[in-house]
Parts: C-alpha cells; structure tokens; sequence
C-alpha cells in the first residue's frame, strides 16, 4: 500500500473500543472518510454501515487478541481507543485495577502493534494513532491510569523511531476530559473531571476529526509526537 492510497475507498483502519465513546466517534469519522473499518470491542456493535465489520474481543485475553489480528493482515491503519478508568488515592488503589488498565491500554496496544505494524511496513505505509490522556502528566486520584497513558508515549516515541524510515507514523492524541460515557462511571464518582479551561469538556468529535488528519497522507511527515487536545488545560494559568 502507497501513502497515496491512505483513507482510500478500500484501506482499512482498525479501530478498539468502537462500541462506545472516543472509539466510536473515531470510527464513525474513518467511514464518512471513506475507511473500511473494523471495530474492536468487547461489547456488541454501536454502528451499521455496509463499510464497517464488528469483532467481538477481549482485548485484556492475549489468545482471542491474536485471532482478531490475523483477520486484519490488510489494515493500513490502527486504532487503540479502548479504555478504562479506575481512580483512587494511593492509599485506597487496587493492584487488580492497575493490572486492568495496564493489559488493556499497554499490553492490548503491544500486542496490535506486534500484528499489525510489520505488516503495515513490508507495504511501505501505515497508520499507528494511540488515544492516551493529559493525566499521563500526573493527577491526584489518577496514578495507575497515568502510569498506563505514559507508557503509551513511550511505546509510541520507540515504535515510531523503528518504523519512520519505512513509511509507518506512531502518534498519541492526548485529551483532557472528554464528554464520553466514562464520565458518568460510578467507579469515579468521588474524582470528577476538572474543566478546562475553554469551559466545556472535549468532545469525541474533536478527537476524531484529528485522529482522520493523522491518518492521511499529509500527515507523513507526523511521527512520535503526543499531541494534545486539551482546551488550554496545558497552558500557564
């Protein structure tokens, strides 16, 4: 695949965590976009479009991770948008949430990318967008979920230095808090988002209009960087 078939009518992008939130509304922008997608998800289908195929999965189980990636050896682009949130100060953390949150934003991501990028590299074009969080910069409440954020700029900085010269760009989109349904997640109820400082949350929209412009050819040149959507929560206050 050649850069200039990106986003064509017949390149396709997988998208985790479709089912809902920041995944959906990526994956809904890829199809407007003219991206076959496939949906990544443990829960059912959020989406009927005749360019969008579901797979059911279980991103934190290594075996069925496998056996959804190699139905996908054609994908020009990936997607790791699924995600959860567990908070709690250090003295309430629960080892069993951080092992959670690292299997599926660190571990799952690995695994997709062990699939998925080689793959991508021997076609001499790929897409590689990794959803992670302002939080990965630190937040009281908030440190097993940034530990697993921060790692996902790690990984993409490294990935993105093994396969720059062979057509493959590795991103982060960083957002602040996002109007998505884990806002409304019991398990945070006692650490609600902070608003930024443009008044209003994130939308899911605003991620997935960026994630589409990284997944274009004329965002080549775009590798290893963690971009923020943030609001201005980033800027000197």
């Amino acid at each position: 695949m050649s850069t200039d078939e990106l986003g064509g009518a017949h390149a396709l992008a997988v998208v985790t965590g479709s089912g809902a939130g920041i995944g959906l509304a990526i994956a809904r922008r890829l199809l407007d976009a003219g991206w076959r997608v496939a949906g990544l998800d443990i829960g059912p289908a959020a989406i009927d479009h005749p360019a969008y195929r579901h797979l059911s999965v279980d991103l934190c189980s290594a075996d069925a991770t496998r056996a959804a990636c190699a139905a996908l050896q054609d994908a020009g682009a990936l997607v790791h948008a699924a995600g959860i949130l567990r908070v709690g100060e250090l003295e309430q953390l629960d080892p069993a949430d951080g092992l959670r949150m690292w299997t599926l934003h660190v571990d799952a991501a690995t695994r997709l990318a062990q699939a998925l990028i080689p793959v991508m590299a021997q076609r001499g074009a790929g897409r590689v967008v990794l959803i992670g969080s302002r939080v990965a910069q630190g937040m009281p409440g908030r440190s097993q979920y940034a530990a697993t954020k921060a790692a996902l700029v790690a990984m993409a900085r490294s990935w993105a230095a093994e396969f720059a010269a062979r057509g493959v760009t590795v991103n982060v989109v960083s957002p602040a808090a996002t109007q998505t349904g884990m806002l409304s997640d019991p398990a945070r109820a006692a650490s609600m988002p902070r608003l930024p400082p443009i008044g209003r949350l994130i939308q899911p929209q605003e991620i997935a209009a960026l994630v589409d412009f990284l997944l274009k050819p004329e965002a080549a040149a775009i590798t290893g960087q963690d971009i923020a959507i943030c609001g201005g929560a980033s800027l000197p206050r």
